[in-house]
């Protein structure tokens, strides 16, 4: 892969799943507290499982360093092409079912996320999106370490990337409430 691939790569990527959580009412994660809508569970149920997700998803980051910055890739032998495609594919199936835990476990039930949530959300995909831009940045080969600035400004354009699904759910949404029940 690439440079310019694997950027543009990570820039839809982080497109999408800034947008996410404002877009999509169906909760990512199992927080330690109750949502509005949430049936109720035992208090140490829920910090488990939250603690349980959020180290499978640490682990995720950690493996997606490790199989894909190390792995092998040449773009001219179509077996590394397909291995490194796989191992891609493989990171997103699995992100996707950790994500989609929170969801299936409160099935039939209309939860509605606060803000406070919805925060959270853009933080963990933040910070799994980066995991693997530092996997594509080792599989290139040219690792560099970064200091605190740097993730500064990437939470930052990231946030800004997040802006019209945060219009969309916060200001649009309003807008048209009012005009359709006009006071």
């Amino acid at each position: 892969m690439d440079q310019s691939s694997a950027v543009w790569i990570l820039v839809v990527l982080a497109l999408v799943t800034a947008n996410l959580p404002f877009v999509v009412e169906r909760p990512f994660l199992a927080l330690p507290w109750t949502q509005s809508g949430e049936p109720s569970r035992a208090s140490w149920l829920r910090w488990i499982e939250s603690l349980v997700l959020f180290c499978l998803l640490a682990a995720l980051g950690y493996g997606a360093l490790l199989l894909i910055g190390r792995a092998f890739f040449s773009g001219s032998s179509e077996v590394s092409v397909a291995l490194f495609l796989l191992k891609l594919v493989a990171f997103f199936v699995i992100a996707a079912a950790l994500l989609g835990y929170a969801g299936w476990r409160n099935k039939g039930c209309v939860v509605k996320k606060s803000f406070l949530a919805r925060l959270i959300e853009v933080l963990v995909f933040y910070w799994l999106v980066g995991m693997l831009g530092f996997s594509f940045e080792a599989n290139i080969g040219n690792s560099f370490h970064q200091t605190w600035e740097f993730y500064v400004i990437t939470l930052c354009l990231f946030l800004v990337l997040g802006y019209p699904g945060f219009v969309f759910r916060y200001l649009m949404r309003n807008r048209r409430i009012n005009e359709t029940y006009p006071e």
